[in-house]
């Protein structure tokens, strides 16, 4: 879901970060945590699903539910 979404911005994986990191006042964020985010090998927290939904224009409620799906599929292949 952040990949499409970020794709329908026409933002990099770097710009997204940014503004990220602009938005929140956070600098902990990074091109690489973006990248773990879409691979799916983490899955955001609820303060960077705010941040997201803020920058990216998805409702909170649809980022929380694309966070618990994808939790419970990772506890399906553990």
């Amino acid at each position: 879901m952040i990949r499409s979404a970020r794709h329908d911005h026409e933002l990099t994986q770097q710009q997204l970060a940014t503004a990220l990191r602009a938005a929140s006042g956070n600098d902990s964020v990074g091109r690489d945590e973006v990248a773990r985010w879409e691979r799916g090998r983490r899955i955001p927290s609820a303060y960077w699903q705010r941040w997201l939904s803020l920058v990216l224009d998805i409702s909170r409620p649809e980022l929380h539910a694309a966070a618990q799906r994808s939790r419970a599929l990772r506890r399906l292949w553990r």
